[in-house]
């Protein structure tokens, strides 16, 4: 198992940027896809962004294509997001989630993963 915590979320004017970073401890040795989800009030968690063990695949939500962008400092055991042009539709609550995989393996269904952070608050105001 691997234990993961979120930071970075805040409060951000419409057109603006955040970074969001997931810290991984525990089973950190072991080769982990990690995932961000968002759930914003009344709805279903969604996918967010996905970055394989090894860093060489991502993978996007259509809606934050082009804005969004995951990364990944194995050395620190460290996953980031970084989120430009934010909109207010971007409001939700940012999860980061890992599951064990291959150095291509990105999964961007909520149950593949087995492994989740307890969230950071995004909050886009106009």
């Amino acid at each position: 198992q691997v234990q993961l915590v979120e930071s970075g979320g805040g409060l951000v004017q419409a057109g603006g940027s955040l970074r969001l970073s997931c810290a991984a401890s525990g089973r950190t040795s072991s080769s982990y896809a990690v995932g961000w989800f968002r759930q914003a009030p009344g709805k279903e968690r969604e996918f967010v962004a996905v970055i394989s063990w090894s860093g060489s695949r991502q993978s996007y939500a259509d809606s934050v294509k082009g804005r969004f962008t995951i990364s990944r400092d194995n050395a620190k055991n460290m996953v980031y997001l970084q989120m430009n042009s934010l909109q207010r539709e971007d409001t939700a609550v940012y999860y980061c989630a890992a599951v064990l995989g291959g150095p291509w393996y990105t999964p961007n269904l909520r149950h593949e993963y087995d492994n989740w952070g307890q969230g950071t608050q995004v909050t886009v105001s106009s």
